[in-house]
Formats: C-alpha cells, sequence, structure tokens
C-alpha cells in the first residue's frame, strides 16, 4: 500500500505540477513515444515480411506449371513475361492468352484482359497518366480495362501489369499457365545472412532503448529540487525515490499512448513513402500481438528502473540537492568488462559454418554487451577529457566549464549516437567481408555494350529487320546483331549416333569482328570459328562445318512436314578464326556468314540477338531501346549489362537496413534536438543572468555548438574504436578478413552533420530564452 500510494503522489505531481510540470511530462512522454513508435515498427517487421511473402506466392504459378507437359485445358493460360524497366524502376508485366472460357487469374484480377487490353496496379496507372509516364505509354500501348487489387500487389509503389493478347502461341514463348498459387514457402536464409540480420536488429534496437531510457530522464535537475523540498516537509529518502518513480511511470505511459498515435499516424502515411524503391501497405505493419505486449510492460518497468537507479547517486537532503557540488570522478574499473565481456562471447561462439544452424542468442547477447558497454565508456571519457581542458575563446570556456560542472546531460543525449555509429560501422565492415559471397562477377564489359535483348523463334525476315530497327533507334551508337540459327551434317544416322550441329550466325562485318578474333572482313566472307583453348569442341565444329561441302540449315524447326530441308553449302574458301568474347562474356563459335554470304531472310527459324551501345548524352536512350524492343516484339528480353551481379536475399536485407538505419538517425537527431531543448530549458535562468551582464547572443551560440559537438565528437571516437573491434570479431567468426578500415569515415560526416542540424534547430529557443525577463521567480 505504501509503494501505491506513493507512486500515486507522484503521479498527481506529474499530472498537476503546473506548466513546468507538463512541459517536463510532455518532453518525456515525446522522448518515450518516438521510441515506443519504432520499437512498434520494428515489431511490426516480421508480420509486414510474412504478409508480403504470401501475397508473393500466391501469385506465382502453381507446381504444376513447372511441368513441360501441361495439358491444354478450359482454365489454361498462355503467358510470356513482358518485364520491363523504365528510368531505374522496375516495371512487371506478362502478355496473356486464354484457353478456354474459364481462365486462371491472378490473385487481384476481377477480369481476364481482353485482346490489346491491360489491367495494371494504381501505381503504374497513375505513372501512366502521367507527364514523365509518356514514353512508357508508348510501349504499352494497351487500353487499360482494370485495376490489380492489393491482394496481387507486394507493395502500394509495385508497377505490374497484365496484358491480353489473341495472338501469342509456344511457338512464340508462350509458356503454358496452370494456375496460381505456390505453397513450397520461402527460402531459408543462409547462415552468413542469419548472422546479418541479428547484427542488425541489435544495431537498431539498442540505440533506440538507450533513447528511451534518456527520455525518462528529461527534466531530470528541476525534479531532484522538487524532491528536496518533499524532503523538507518530512518524507524519507525510501518514499522520495518511489515519488520519483510514480512521476517516470506517469510519463512513460503517456509516452507509450503517444508512441501508439505516432505509429498509427505514421502507418497511414507510409504506403505513400517509397526509399530505394520499396513501400508497405498500411494494413501490413500489425505488431506482432506478444511484442506489442511485451514493449507495453517493459517500457514502464525501464523508466522506474532507471529513475531509481539514477537517484542512487543523488542524495537529496530538506535543503538542497548535493548533486549541486563537484560530483565525484566517475570510476572506470565496472565499465570496462562489459564491452570485453561482449567480444568475449563473440569469440566463445565460433566460427560460423556454412551448413550448421546459428543460434542467435549468444551474438546478439555478446553485440548488446559490446555496444551498451560503449554507451558506459562515454561519460567516463567524456569528464576525463572536459576536465583536462584549460583557457581558449570565451564560447569555447562557457561550453567547457558547463561539461565540467555536468556532462550527465550531454553524454546521455550522444550515447544514441554512438552505439549507433559503432553498430553501423561494424555491420559496414561484415557487409564487405562477406560481400564476394553474394555479389558475383559476370564477365560482361558494360563499356562496349549497355543492353543486351533476346527473341526466339522468329523468322530470318523478323530477326533481320530486329537489328535494322534498333539501329535506327534514338540514341544508339553501336549494335552487336547476329541472327542465329542451327545447323547440321546432312546424313543418315542410327539412334545411337548424334549427328553433328553447330550453330550459324549471321551478321555485318563489324559485329563479326567483335565477336570472333578476325583481322579482315568484307561482305560474302565466311568464317569458321573454333572456341579458344578448346581442341575436341573445335574438331566437333569441323565435323558440321566441312568447306565446300554442303550443310542443312535448321532441318528440324520452321519447315512443313515432308518438306524437303533446306541446304548451303559451305565456301571452300572459308577462313578459319578463334572465337572472341561479347561484350556479355561469351563465346561464339561454329560458322560465321555475312549478310552477303546468306541471306538471313531466307532462314525458316531463327533466334535474333543483339547488344546495344548507347549514347550517354542521349536523354532516355534506354527508353527508346526498350520501346524498340517492345514494338518488335513484346515479349522480347531487354537486359542491362553489368559487371557485378548480387544475390536477391542479400539485396533484401541490405534493402531492410537501410530503411532500419534511415529511421534510426532520425530517432537519434530527434533525441539531440528534444535533449537539447530540455537543457536549455533547465538553464534558462542561467542564460538570462549572462544577457544580463551583456554576453553576446552569437556567443552564446557558439557555446552551445561547442557543448554539443565535444561530447558527440568523443563518442564517435569511441564508436569508430569499439565499431572496428566489434566487426573485426564478427568478420572473425564468418571465416572472412577484413578489406576494409575506413569505412567510417561517412559515418563521422553523419555525425557531424547531426550536431550542426540540431545545432541549428534549438537556435530559436535559445534566441527566446536569453532575455531579461528569465531572471523573475516566484
Amino acid at each position: 500500500m505504501t509503494w501505491l500510494r506513493d507512486l500515486g503522489l507522484g503521479i498527481r505531481f506529474a499530472a498537476a505540477g503546473g506548466r513546468e510540470g507538463w512541459a517536463r511530462t510532455a518532453l518525456t512522454a515525446v522522448g518515450v513515444g518516438l521510441g515506443v513508435a519504432l520499437l512498434l515498427a520494428a515489431s511490426s517487421v516480421p508480420q509486414l515480411l510474412d504478409l508480403r511473402s504470401a501475397r508473393e506466392r500466391a501469385r506465382e504459378e502453381v507446381a504444376a506449371s513447372r511441368r513441360a507437359d501441361v495439358p491444354k485445358s478450359d482454365t489454361t493460360v498462355l503467358r510470356i513475361s513482358a518485364e520491363t524497366e523504365y528510368r531505374g524502376r522496375s516495371v512487371g508485366g506478362f502478355l496473356m492468352r486464354p484457353e478456354g472460357t474459364r481462365p486462371a487469374t491472378p490473385p487481384g484480377v476481377a477480369g481476364f484482359p481482353g485482346p490489346r487490353e491491360m489491367v495494371v496496379s494504381p501505381a503504374l496507372r497513375e505513372l501512366l497518366a502521367s507527364s514523365e509516364g509518356e514514353l512508357l505509354r508508348e510501349r504499352l500501348p494497351y487500353r487499360i480495362s482494370g485495376t490489380i487489387g492489393d491482394p496481387g500487389l507486394l507493395s502500394p509503389g509495385e508497377l505490374l501489369f497484365y496484358a491480353g493478347s489473341d495472338s501469342l502461341t509456344t511457338a512464340a514463348g508462350g509458356h503454358r499457365l496452370a494456375g496460381y498459387g505456390n505453397d513450397s514457402g520461402s527460402d531459408r536464409l543462409p547462415p552468413l545472412l542469419v548472422v546479418l540480420v541479428i547484427i542488425i536488429c541489435v544495431v537498431l534496437l539498442v540505440p533506440v532503448a538507450i533513447f528511451i531510457a534518456t527520455a525518462v530522464r528529461f527534466g531530470g535537475d528541476r525534479r531532484d529540487r522538487r524532491l528536496a523540498a518533499l524532503r523538507l516537509v518530512g518524507t524519507d529518502i525510501r518514499s522520495t525515490r518511489r515519488i520519483a518513480a510514480g512521476e517516470a511511470l506517469f510519463g512513460s505511459v503517456l509516452g507509450l499512448l503517444a508512441g501508439l498515435v505516432f505509429f498509427l499516424v505514421g502507418r497511414s502515411f507510409v504506403g505513400a513513402v517509397e526509399l530505394w524503391d520499396h513501400s508497405a501497405f498500411p494494413s501490413d505493419l500489425v505488431p506482432a500481438p506478444w511484442l506489442a505486449a511485451l514493449i507495453a510492460v517493459a517500457v514502464p518497468l525501464a523508466a522506474v528502473f532507471v529513475t531509481l537507479a539514477a537517484l542512487r547517486s543523488v542524495v537529496i537532503e530538506p535543503l538542497g540537492v548535493v548533486r549541486g557540488a563537484r560530483a565525484r570522478r566517475r570510476r572506470l574499473w565496472w565499465r570496462l568488462p562489459m564491452p570485453a565481456l561482449g567480444l568475449v562471447v563473440l569469440g566463445l561462439t565460433g566460427r560460423v559454418d556454412e551448413t550448421t544452424p546459428v543460434s542467435p542468442f549468444p551474438i546478439a547477447a555478446g553485440a548488446v554487451l559490446v555496444l551498451v558497454g560503449l554507451a558506459l565508456l562515454l561519460p567516463w571519457l567524456v569528464e576525463a577529457f572536459v576536465n583536462r581542458l584549460r583557457g581558449g575563446p570565451v564560447p569555447w570556456q562557457l561550453a567547457v566549464r558547463r561539461l565540467q560542472l555536468n556532462s550527465g546531460a550531454a553524454t546521455r543525449a550522444v550515447s544514441g549516437i554512438t552505439v549507433a555509429v559503432a553498430g553501423a560501422v561494424a555491420l559496414q565492415m561484415l557487409f564487405a567481408a562477406m560481400g564476394d559471397d553474394f555479389e558475383r562477377v559476370t564477365g560482361q564489359d558494360p563499356s562496349r555494350a549497355q543492353f543486351h535483348t533476346y527473341s526466339e523463334k522468329v523468322s530470318g525476315d523478323a530477326a533481320t529487320r530486329t537489328v535494322e530497327a534498333f539501329r535506327a533507334t534514338k540514341g544508339v551508337e553501336t549494335v552487336i546483331g547476329t541472327v542465329e540459327t542451327y545447323v547440321t551434317r546432312p546424313g543418315t544416322y542410327t539412334a545411337d549416333e548424334l549427328q553433328p550441329t553447330t550453330s550459324l550466325s549471321i551478321g555485318d562485318c563489324a559485329t563479326l569482328m567483335e565477336i570472333a578474333e578476325i583481322t579482315s572482313c568484307k561482305d560474302g566472307d565466311v568464317f569458321v570459328v573454333h572456341p579458344r583453348g578448346d581442341r575436341k569442341m573445335s574438331d566437333w565444329v569441323d565435323r558440321t562445318a566441312r568447306k565446300g561441302k554442303e550443310i542443312e540449315l535448321d532441318p528440324t524447326v520452321g519447315t512443313a512436314a515432308g518438306a524437303k530441308p533446306l541446304r548451303w553449302t559451305l565456301p571452300a574458301d572459308a577462313r578459319t578464326v578463334t572465337s572472341a568474347r561479347d561484350p556479355l562474356g561469351e563465346d561464339h563459335w561454329g560458322i560465321m556468314a555475312t549478310v552477303g554470304a546468306i541471306d538471313p531472310r531466307t532462314l525458316p527459324n531463327a533466334q535474333t540477338m543483339a547488344q546495344i551501345r548507347v549514347d550517354g548524352s542521349v536523354e532516355d536512350a534506354a527508353e527508346y531501346v526498350r520501346n524498340t524492343a517492345a514494338r518488335i516484339d513484346p515479349g522480347m528480353r531487354v537486359g542491362t549489362l553489368t559487371s557485378v551481379t548480387r544475390d536477391r536475399q542479400y539485396a533484401s536485407v541490405q534493402t531492410g537496413l537501410r530503411f532500419g538505419a534511415a529511421a534510426t538517425l532520425l530517432l537519434i537527431a530527434a533525441s539531440m534536438l528534444v535533449s537539447q531543448l530540455e537543457q536549455l530549458r533547465e538553464r534558462r535562468r542561467l542564460l538570462s543572468v549572462l544577457v544580463a551582464f551583456g554576453t553576446r547572443r552569437v556567443t552564446l551560440g557558439w557555446s552551445v555548438l561547442w557543448q554539443t559537438a565535444v561530447p558527440v565528437v568523443i563518442g564517435l571516437l569511441a564508436a569508430i574504436a569499439g565499431g572496428l573491434g566489434l566487426g573485426a570479431v564478427l568478420t572473425w567468426m564468418i571465416a572472412k578478413t577484413v578489406t576494409q578500415w575506413w569505412l567510417f569515415l561517412p559515418l563521422a560526416g553523419t555525425g557531424a552533420g547531426i550536431v550542426l542540424a540540431v545545432t541549428l534547430l534549438s537556435l530559436p529557443l535559445l534566441w527566446r530564452m536569453m532575455r531579461p525577463d528569465g531572471l523573475r521567480t516566484e
């Protein structure tokens, strides 16, 4: 009963403490609310990922569609991928033709689109209706007949369409679809990515916990003076601490409510926010019930615990607070073991094996100990540094003297950024070390060509027109374009014999000299191309490409039943050359002929491949290339050449880190700003005294900057040292070596930017408080 009575009295003081009491409570509620909102968002991530994965599986084709012998039925659909890219954004899409009266429809699609019609996502509809989508409208010349609902989209900003066709066939690349819905489940993350996800969660959430603990102590000096007045009227020290805990409890409960409001309001806008081409449905951001309950219980309990722990170092007597005198020096002996213990825990966990499941708890515990240990070391470091400072300009002396008298408030505000930067340094080192496992060098050369296209099962005439169309496209400089088919050696072969077969590539001299080591070429030349360093394959090419002998052009596809195969005699003067890598990094061998030697339009069936180099100075050159491809064949594949490809799961984890890091940095900036404003409120009378004695505003402004910058610089140095140590241990755990030691430089710049932004935002309040009327008292 005594506990409840004292807690209730503290709540009454917080709720009915006048304007000062409400200002302090509001600061605490806003600070705690920001942290709670981020915790609620973090607890919603599992639900968000599960719902997104479920929608992705729901619109994938059923397992039966992956068989080559899917029977035609009243519900089957022929479809081909028509995905494209527009100004750096992916546009997913399919061209579809029903094979019956009840065709299977994708999730979120109410009716199957008719020929020359399409259903689109809301984001794509908006883009097509805007002036920005003019070039994309040329690429998608279909009438919009409907909108894809949320169940068929991964995010509200996704660009997706389904277009109807009346001419798509299996011969033109159509794939028979039996239905939608893949229930195979999602892929398990490899052990290395599990370690990465654990560290990301720790790095993003530990600063939030520190921020909440800091917010609970806002207005501590005024609270202690008020508690001294309670001691004067007879309250004992234990009751005084319980009353203070009641005040903190009230502020934290208001913070929970404020955090819920912040979360709900922010969630309603999350669909309109798109970062790195990713967004989320507001309905997907639902905290897991047990995590929400844990937050609701843990935050008030943490507030009470932090308050009681803080009061243990303060002697509140009836005539004042002893902390007003010079405080005793902080001790180092109990602060060092925590980060050291964290490194030991990580070391004892051992190295992560590629196949063995990873236990998350030791890794998370070790990382938490290191990061929290850095936050505990920071007050000692700041005190040890500022106590040795002497002299300097007036603003510097004001700032240093303030930090020497009481560096606790400034240090608490900086501890969040220290932990965040240390964790970010460790994460960046981990990313750099394991990047080689998830990034593959493709061997492609983007300097020779930036795009490649591929279209199969077309006539030779159409393939020729394709190359010509790309060469006439605006912004295109060079096209390495070939018309390709297979040729065989004529003759009769038993079932056990393998008929000699090779490829025939037809192009102009400029193209052939790009894909083979040809020193001279004129129209009408023919070449027999051997692969580099492969004698066995070279002999196989020569068995088909016999100079002066006939070869059979595409004998199995494209000729009518019973028709006489088309034959062509390989010139006797055909030169033998060696293959060369094309911009895609691939080798071509077989027979290569110029257009003057054989007309590609006479081929019954062919494939066309083009590798395109564009003029970088032509705006939207890439979009003109894709528009040309869509006009030729909506199912034509257009790819971008890149020197490095990245694993999809690795890229997904990196995207999640970017989201979390952005939110954490915003929270840290808000934390420092609120703490700065609270400190200015605490020093209002002191600022008024300085102004009354003639101190200039510029002097006080610079002193505020130095008071913020000094702890931040010390915190960043500690963060860099701790982050490098943590990163080195984590890199050792995954059996990698540290590849980059200077990744902390951008993070240090970010910290400096936060200091400058917080100082500038706090100046208006500083100017308002520097008035002589601040000396009035009651």
